[in-house]
């Protein structure tokens, strides 16, 4: 059993069937939830962060281009699975068998992919050129006509660029696997047998043993490849050193907790701590990732040093704001786990 390929396991192609159709509402709140830190990006770091996306204008306003399309890719493709889907099958419990998908479906899915990887590209081409003033220059010089930047400059050529890009792909992988026994435990309890749950969790820690290895690699890459010599001694310093090993230590403490839940007898609880831990990884390297442009920015400007003026109006509506979304991607994952269950006696008559 362990040698059938994922795409021919049955378990497989139901937990693939499942994330599809959910990634309308996950990439709903991940952009939503995205948006604030950008907008504090641009405010704290609008004299890095203007300057660098104007250099590459038209590939930053292309995200805009490519994100529409690719929002519209990921609906027809769920939507098709939706209804290539067997519901009779489903409400037995028993992992469906999809009916053939328009072609068109199938080429609009495999587009969004793609669209979404180019966004996240052209996102770390911008952040990691706001960090590196010193290539501005150069880039001007090559793309600009009669002292006006032409917008077409891509940040290729700085070395943390391939590295802080693959970290992403790593993350992803190991937030994928905690969705997998989290979606398991949590959405589909009443839907799945435990053959299934079995398997989410041994595919899981297959899934995150991947995840801590890539990030291993691409991290290592990151700091002791493209990191100067000043940068790396003052993360590895105090009172750095703690945020330093502990952004290198997470995703291994991620991948410890995730084996070590899958022994516990509250299997949901255990999925919930999976979960948890993952976002904590996240959580961790995005402290340590700012910690990092701050010092790659000092010598041009100590941001933490800037005056505020606290608008706590707006501030006070933002935050009711933020705590009301939250509540109804509360509700949007309730309405999803309701859907979930399997339908009553009574609901069959």
């Amino acid at each position: 059993m362990g040698t059938v390929p994922f795409s021919a396991h049955e378990q497989g192609r139901h937990f693939a069937r499942r994330l599809l159709r959910q990634m309308p509402i996950i990439i709903a709140v991940g952009v939503n939830l995205g948006v604030v830190p950008l907008l504090f990006i641009q405010l704290a770091y609008y004299r890095f962060f203007y300057p660098a996306t104007i250099l590459m204008a038209w590939f930053w306003l292309g995200i805009i281009a490519l994100l529409i399309p690719a929002y519209y890719g990921v609906y027809a493709y769920a939507l098709g699975l939706r209804s290539a889907t067997d519901q009779d099958a489903l409400a037995q419990s028993v992992p469906a068998q999809p009916a053939a998908m328009p072609a068109w479906r199938i080429i609009a899915g495999w587009a969004a992919a793609v669209f979404f990887i180019t966004i996240g590209f052209l996102f770390a081409n911008g952040l990691s050129l706001m960090d590196h003033v010193g290539r501005w220059p150069q880039l001007w010089l090559d793309h600009s006509d009669a002292g006006a930047a032409l917008g077409t400059a891509l940040n290729v050529g700085d070395p943390t660029l391939w590295p802080r890009w693959l970290l992403m792909f790593g993350f992803a992988i190991g937030t994928t696997a905690a969705w997998c026994v989290f979606d398991a435990e949590w959405l589909t309890r009443q839907t799945v047998d435990e053959t299934y749950r079995r398997w989410a969790w041994r595919f899981a820690r297959i899934l995150y043993t991947l995840s801590m290895f890539w990030a291993a690699a691409a991290g290592s890459w990151y700091v002791f490849g493209s990191w100067t010599e000043e940068l790396r001694h003052t993360m590895f310093s105090n009172p750095l050193l703690p945020l330093t090993v502990a952004t290198a230590i997470a995703p291994g403490v991620g991948w410890a907790v995730l084996i070590a839940a899958g022994w516990l007898p509250a299997k949901r609880l255990a999925a919930a701590i999976a979960m948890l831990a993952q976002l904590g990884v996240l959580g961790v390297n995005a402290a340590s990732r700012q910690v990092v442009q701050n010092l790659n920015l000092k010598p041009y400007l100590n941001v933490l040093a800037q005056p505020t003026d606290v608008q706590w109006g707006p501030l006070v509506m933002f935050l009711a704001t933020f705590v009301v979304g939250l509540a109804v991607v509360a509700w949007m994952i309730a309405q999803v786990q309701k859907c979930g269950r399997a339908p009553s006696q009574s609901d069959r008559q």
